[in-house]
This record gives C-alpha cells, structure tokens and sequence, in this order.
C-alpha cells in the first residue's frame, strides 16, 4: 500500500465506568470508519480511565480507607485480557474494516489477583486480538496504581500499511526503548499519552524524525465535570483547574513535520492521509538502525522472556 487513512481519537474516557467506556470506543470506532480511516488510535488508559488529579487516599507511609474503595473500583472497571470486553472491541473494529490501537487498564488473571496495567491492545480488521504492549515504566504516581510490563509485550505488527509499535507516553523518554522499536522496523509508532504540555509536541516531534516513522500521538481531552461525584476522594479535585487535559493530540511526518497540528480544548477524531512513500525516501541520509548505525561501538540487549515470580524446578507428577 503506498497511502493510508488514519484517525486518531482524541475523547474522554466515562470516568470509572468499563462499560461505557467501551460503548464510546465503539461508537467512535464506527465513525472513524464511516470516515474511510484503516487505522483509529485511542489514547492511554482510555478504558476506563487516566485517573488524573486523583490520590487513592496515598501519601508516604499511609494509605485511606477512602484511597482503598476509589482502588477498588478503579480495579473493578479494569480489563481481562483476553474476555468479552476484547471481544467487543474486536467486532467494532472488524465492523468498521479498521486496526483498533486502544489504551486500557488490564488486570491481570482473575478475581484473585489485584494487580492493574496500563497497556495498549490491537486489533486486526478481522476483529482479533493481535496483540498488547504493557507499560514498562508506570511514571511517578502511577506506581502506586500500576504495575510494570516485561519485554515479553513489546510487538511490531506487520500490516499492509508497514509496522506498527507503540510506547505508551513517558515510555517515550527511555531512549533504548525506543531504539528497541527502531530496531524492529516500526514505520508507523503509536504515541497514546496523557501528556498535554507544550514539550509533549518536541518529543513526538525529534521521535518523527529519530527513527524516520509517521508519529500517531493520542491524548484525551478531559474536564472536571466528566469525574463521577460520588467517588470516596472526589475532595482530591477542588484545587484542580476545570480543564484537567486539554489534549493535543497530533500526528507527525518522518521528517518531523505536523501532518495535523496539536488540537487543544475540545474532542475531535483527526483525520489524515499519509504517503508511506516518505518513510523510505526520508531514509536516504538518515537510517537509525542502518547506515546511520554503529554497531561497533553500541549495542543494545532486549530481553523479551515474559518474566514469572514462581519457577517449578522439581514438579512431580500427577498421583506420585
């Protein structure tokens, strides 16, 4: 394919709520799609939600009775991957003829465990499951409520329209992560985040034209009113300012050049046809992995084993 539609969906979560949080995917899925677009990008933690602005009751050396039910929620709200939810969001991309790139808060296993990730998911325009990148590095405050991903979910799918990676937000300031995605082929990198500053722009920007790829930058635009009110720390959001991201989702050129600005203070789906031509032919004086490379002087080692807390050494068998 040498041309390609993407939309990238810039929109709020419904605060807390998995539910209809998926229904607003899929109804934006369907729209993107009545829109010609091939690939639609949603930004991270987009099901249920980026909980900005909220403290789960934590400071140093304690934690709330309060903190401990938004938790819960927040951890009942969350995503098994695989299960119907996916199922879901798979038939709304195979509907709309589209690859869904979609940020999530995963909880591992079932009811027993408690652990959450922030993770992007993708779809194939036959409605599978391809696959799933988990944050390696939840940033800050995200600690508390986030685990950390391996090397074992850090994929670049093969599509007619090239290879397709992502790193979810502050991932994007690791730079051997990034040179992991580089190394791997990635022509169109996936940038969901819940960064609105300014600076957000120069870093999708040098990304564009580090690794010569099409840069899809996807953040939520969220206010005050869209938080339910009847969350235990909701008195965490007096002090902040009604508008808590105000978005600046864009999509960047492997030149670094803006295919579509920043837009800021509303919800939009971003609509924009790239030339995948220009990937190789912004190649010809700069290949981070190529002939711009010095193997000889730097190398870099990623360890993709999925990581497990118990080994079984000596398991005997079944009746013995």
């Amino acid at each position: 394919m040498e041309k390609v539609r993407v939309a990238v969906v810039q929109a709020a979560s419904v605060i807390m709520d998995r539910k209809e949080s998926i229904k607003k995917a899929v109804s934006l899925t369907k729209e993107a799609g009545e829109k010609s677009a091939k690939i639609v990008v949603f930004p991270e933690a987009f099901i249920p939600a980026y909980p900005r602005g909220l403290t789960f009751g934590a400071t140093v050396g304690s934690r709330s009775e309060e903190g401990r039910k938004d938790f819960l929620r927040y951890l009942e709200n969350a995503i098994v991957v695989p299960s119907e939810e996916t199922h879901i969001l798979g038939e709304a991309a195979k509907k709309a003829g589209v690859y869904l790139i979609i940020g999530v808060i995963e909880r591992e296993g079932d009811g027993s465990r408690s652990t959450l990730y922030c993770s992007v998911l993708f779809f194939g325009p036959d409605g599978k499951l391809l696959g799933k990148h988990r944050k390696l590095k939840p940033t800050g405050s995200e600690r508390l409520i986030w685990g950390e991903g391996d090397g074992s979910t850090l994929p670049v799918f093969h599509t007619p329209y090239g290879r397709i990676g992502t790193l979810i937000c502050w991932e994007n300031y690791m730079p051997l992560a990034r040179a992991a995605m580089y190394a791997k082929g990635v022509d169109l990198y996936i940038a969901p985040t819940a960064d609105a500053r300014e600076v957000w722009q120069s870093t999708i920007r040098h990304i564009a034209v580090e690794g010569r790829c099409f840069v899809l930058s996807c953040n939520q635009y969220v206010n005050k009113e869209m938080y339910p009110k009847d969350l235990a720390c909701f008195s965490d959001l007096e002090s902040s300012p009604n508008e808590m991201c105000r978005g600046g989702s864009a999509i960047v050129g492997p030149l670094g050049d803006y295919i579509k600005e920043p837009v800021w203070g509303r919800e939009e789906i971003m609509i924009a046809d790239l030339n995948l031509k220009e990937i190789a032919a912004s190649r010809f004086d700069f290949d981070v992995v190529g002939h711009y490379a010095r193997p000889d002087v730097f190398h870099l080692t990623v360890n993709e084993t999925k990581r497990e807390q118990v080994t079984w050494e000596n398991k005997k068998e079944e009746n013995r």
